[in-house]
């Protein structure tokens, strides 16, 4: 279990902790143009940790978690080492994509390995339980519960600490420490993985559906670019945006088409026909909109409005991860004792629309202790859903789809967060376009006197309008998961 709260933490660590390092890393490796290249040094990562989700859950129910875990473990360590000698913004950002492909690996299989783990007297349930008997029964296990909601909260804490652990490591030690403190921390988690991790091994093969990984990978990847690129790269009506929307739903409907026919699909649409299935994954790929969007812009408003400094203004998600992990920690004992998933699911997303709406009330001289009001009861919101929605999906997953299952809800959760990023971006340029002194945002710091003031009062006005709707979608979130089942299904 602590091999896999360490692994959790370094997949996402790794996928937030370059945001706060680009300045040392540009000045670095590319003065001239290196500004330029920093959103795709950013979103690398992200993309090809989403567009790699559905093979591994497959993989996992094939192969076995184990073979799979130790496979993305070693990706991910090679990618971190080859971008820590990265000598140009070029090699870096593919060795960024390259970290990613086991980044995205390391966090969906690891929730996977949780859930297989449980107490030694439950090994009489079968030796395959978890992984699946010879006909590909998964156990369900009590010892599991709490386990995959820690899985969860660590990894929330991660998410929230990542950017203020990135710029500590880029001014004390040097940006590239940032990706080779991975080494010896992953190296040793290989090692004891190999060793000491026991899981059952599949004795029965699987046919991989690499058409429909690919067809996934594609609609993901044009869907992301979309939310990277429009509005800001080029205007939404260019062709560039206009070619990849029409690539997502291209892509989309051959991947629809391909789950219907294929003999083994790597996520099957008979998921979607479970009411836990079809409203958890709706439901995560809400929160990851809500909490991403929020957690950005929560870090704008301190660094532009209040003069925050980008490491100190990371301090300020320390009351989100404590409220994410205390309360992670507690609610994950009391479903391990027999309380319903649900009744977290739903006071998560009260608390956490409690704290959206409170940050809807943000202006230029509100009290800092406002802010960390709200990002503590946002940690308790979401450290709520976040484990408690992985596990739901997990303890009602059909026979043998285990890995497709958690794989999908994480898909849908790293969508929702791209998503969400963009959208609120987008909704944050149009309302201070219209309340602003001209110009766009990045041009607040050069003004003075009455105009900085009107641009300010514009911008605080604009964060208010995204933090609203991000509490309208909690607010949809929270209409969802009243149609989650209200009782725990077991084996």
């Amino acid at each position: 279990m602590a091999l896999c709260i360490v692994t959790i933490l370094l997949a996402v660590l790794d996928s937030n902790i370059v945001s706060s390092a680009t300045v040392p890393i540009v000045r670095d490796l590319d003065p001239v143009h290196g500004v330029d290249r920093i959103p795709w040094l950013i979103a690398a990562y992200q993309l090809a940790a989403t567009a790699a989700l559905p093979l591994y859950g497959k993989l996992c129910d094939s192969l076995g978690s184990k073979i799979v875990f130790i496979g993305a473990l070693a990706t991910f360590l090679t990618g971190s080492a080859l971008c820590g000698m990265a000598q140009s913004m070029g090699e870096l950002i593919a060795a960024r994509a390259f970290q990613g492909i086991g980044g995205g690996g390391l966090m969906s299989v690891t929730m996977v390995v949780l859930h297989q783990l449980g107490p030694a007297d439950e090994a009489k349930d079968g030796a395959a339980a978890g992984n699946g008997d010879a006909q590909g029964e998964p156990g369900r296990k009590r010892g599991g519960d709490s386990k995959g909601s820690i899985g969860g909260i660590i990894a929330g804490a991660g998410m929230a600490l990542g950017p203020w652990l990135g710029g500590a490591l880029a001014d004390h030690a040097g940006w590239r420490w940032i990706f080779y403190v991975n080494l010896p921390v992953g190296i040793a988690v290989l090692v004891a993985a190999i060793t000491f991790v026991k899981l059952p091994v599949r004795t029965t093969r699987h046919r991989i559906d690499f058409l429909g990984a690919g067809l996934a990978a594609a609609f993901s990847t044009a869907l992301l670019l979309v939310a990277e690129w429009g509005g800001e790269e080029y205007p939404w009506t260019s062709p560039t945006i206009v070619g990849l929307v029409v690539a997502a739903v291209a892509a989309l409907g051959l991947f629809l088409w391909r789950q219907a026919t294929a003999a083994e699909p790597i996520l099957p649409l008979s998921l979607f026909a479970l009411r836990p299935m079809r409203y958890g994954f709706a439901v995560q790929g809400l929160v990851g909109v809500a909490m991403m969007g929020s957690i950005v812009y929560v870090m704008i408003y301190l660094q532009v409005v209040r003069g925050v400094a980008a490491t100190s203004a990371g301090l300020f998600l320390v009351p989100m991860a404590i409220g994410m992990t205390v309360v992670g920690l507690v609610s994950g004992r009391l479903v391990a004792a027999g309380w319903s998933q649900k009744t977290f699911v739903l006071s998560g997303t009260v608390f956490a629309s409690a704290a959206l709406a409170l940050l809807t009330t943000l202006g230029t001289d509100t009290g800092l202790w406002t802010v960390r009001g709200a990002m503590l009861l946002m940690g308790i919101g979401f450290g709520q859903l976040i484990g408690q929605l992985i596990q739901l999906v997990q303890e009602t997953a059909p026979p043998g789809q285990l890995g497709v299952a958690t794989t999908g809800v994480r898909f849908f959760q790293t969508l929702g967060s791209a998503l969400g990023a963009s959208v609120f971006g987008a909704v944050l340029s149009r309302v201070y376009a219209d309340r602003g002194p001209g110009g766009t945002t990045s041009d607040i710091d050069g003004l003075t006197g009455a105009a900085r003031r009107q641009a300010l009062d514009a911008f605080v006005s604009s964060t208010d309008v995204v933090f609203a709707c991000a509490t309208g979608v909690m607010i949809l979130a929270l209409l969802l998961a009243t149609r989650l089942p209200g009782t725990r299904t077991r084996t």
